[in-house]
């Protein structure tokens, strides 16, 4: 046999031995065992059918803001307010950012009045051009303007405003026009997606999404709502604006961020919408919103004072304080109650209580249900009006805390006079920064920062403008002195 012949034999042999045991490599080629071509190639792995049908979609935010941008609007507003500005730092002259606080450093006068601008939103409810926004947006405002999404403006009238929900209600002259679609909040939920449409920054028309990520939340200071929380970016200017379901409808004003910076932070939350219609039709009907009061002042339970009045969990709102000459006092409400149930609604925590009292008519009769002595009871109760001080003040019991942590009243008359003062406010109660700074019950508020006080929504009012730091004149049996609070 010739050579060349045998050596070719001999490789085919060794190349089909080698195939037998597996893969071999030969002149820079992989050969593959035949068994392995006879195999099918890999399957991408198929959902079921039934998963593929429901696997969502993403939500068309486009449709809504056609369908509604035109019924949200942009709202600037200009007035004035008591500028009391901190005192700069002092910056080498050769220190470049010297130069760019002195260049950026608003050139007021302190302690006196300065036009003031702001930015907001707002969102069409009538065609007739009544106007939904917050109360805070147009509150002291000289001046309103409505700019809508054809870039027509019109100067607006401010119907009401209402503190304690953060609610104000506007009117342009101005027919056919655009309207949002109101929704009930009740039908969304925690995960849900919503969409917010505004003017952050004065950047009109802008739009955000997120998802619900709780509700009925209880804020500090803010009594009356149970707000809607989400992780929509709401930064300031979007204040005003509506937040909407999938549906296109409205289900909540947007009204405030928990930030530490100024900015958004992923907490924004929102005005349920049937909060803010209650207090729109009020509005509208009166000017003013009437509220029930009960008369009590109210803290949240925990376990350890759950086990200690016989609760098997933590449950309802303890009453802490009741006034003598208010509905529950006069009703046979106690210190030491648990408020368990109002008019058969459950009361799972303190923060539920207060809205559900603001929307009792007063002088209607409440069945509030309690828990004392380990058993449960029910009392009638006669359901008061909440003065207009107090709802300035924007609590749920009577008591105004607000930033300086006091809980207030009027003087009477004959305390006026027993006090030798004109004016004042008596403090009930203090916590935070007022109870750090040695107020206590009994002290009467004369004046903060020099400016008088008559009532507790001065009192209130003048703390929101007031910067860290404040100085309350304070009358402590014959003696007056001033307290510094830090605010932080």
């Amino acid at each position: 046999m010739p050579k060349n012949v045998m050596l070719s034999a001999l490789i085919a042999a060794s190349i089909l031995a080698a195939m037998g045991a597996g893969y071999v490599r030969y002149g820079g080629y992989t050969l593959v065992p035949k068994s392995d071509l006879m195999q099918p190639p890999p399957q991408t792995p198929q959902l079921p059918e039934a998963a593929a049908r429901a696997t969502p979609s993403l939500p068309d935010f486009a449709a809504i803001v056609r369908r509604n941008g035109p019924a949200v609007v942009n709202i600037s507003v200009t007035g004035t307010s008591r500028v009391n500005l901190p005192e700069m730092p002092q910056f080498d002259p050769n220190d470049p950012f010297g130069e760019f606080f002195r260049r950026f450093q608003p050139q007021i006068p302190r302690g006196e009045d300065a036009p003031a601008h702001g930015l907001g939103s707002g969102f069409i409810i009538r065609p007739n051009g009544l106007i939904l926004t917050n109360a805070h947006v147009v509150n002291g405002a000289q001046e309103v303007t409505v700019k809508l999404n054809d870039r027509r403006e019109f100067k607006a009238r401010i119907i009401g405003i209402d503190k304690p929900t953060d609610v104000a209600l506007l009117k342009i002259e101005a027919e056919g026009l655009p309207v949002v679609p109101l929704g009930d909040p009740a039908r969304s939920g925690p995960g849900d997606w919503v969409v917010a449409i505004g003017s952050p920054f004065g950047f009109e028309n802008s739009v955000t999404a997120g998802i619900i990520s709780a509700k009925s939340r209880s804020l500090p200071e803010e009594t009356y709502v149970p707000f809607i929380q989400t992780d929509v970016a709401v930064n300031p200017g979007n204040s005003g604006g509506p937040l909407f379901n999938l549906s296109g409808e409205v289900i909540g004003i947007n009204s405030q961020i928990y930030s530490r910076t100024g900015g958004y932070q992923g907490l924004s939350f929102a005005i349920p919408i049937d909060v803010a219609l209650k207090v729109e039709k009020q509005l509208l009907a009166d000017g003013k919103v009437s509220r029930g009061r009960l008369g009590v002042g109210i803290q949240e339970l925990n376990q350890s004072l759950a086990e200690s009045f016989g609760l098997d969990r933590p449950t309802g709102a303890l009453v802490d304080s009741v006034p003598n000459d208010g509905p529950a006092a006069k009703a046979g409400i106690k210190p030491g109650d648990v408020i368990l149930s109002l008019n058969g609604q459950p009361i799972e925590n303190s923060g539920q209580l207060p809205p559900l009292v603001a929307d009792i008519k007063p002088g209607s009769e409440a069945k509030v249900g309690i828990w004392r002595n380990g058993k449960r009871e029910e009392i009638t109760v006669q359901v008061g009006e909440m003065p207009d001080t107090q709802q300035a003040a924007a609590t749920g019991n009577g008591l105004a805390k607000g930033r300086l942590g006091l809980a207030v009243r009027p003087l009477s008359p004959e305390e006026q006079r027993a006090a030798d003062v004109d004016g004042g406010v008596l403090v009930e109660a203090s916590a935070g920064p007022a109870e750090r700074a040695g107020i206590r019950p009994g002290d009467v508020i004369l004046a903060l920062n020099g400016h008088a006080v008559a009532n507790p929504g001065e009192l209130r009012e003048l703390a929101d403008r007031a910067d860290k730091h404040v100085a309350l004149l304070v009358q402590r049996g014959g003696t007056r002195i001033f307290v510094p609070l830090d605010l932080g």
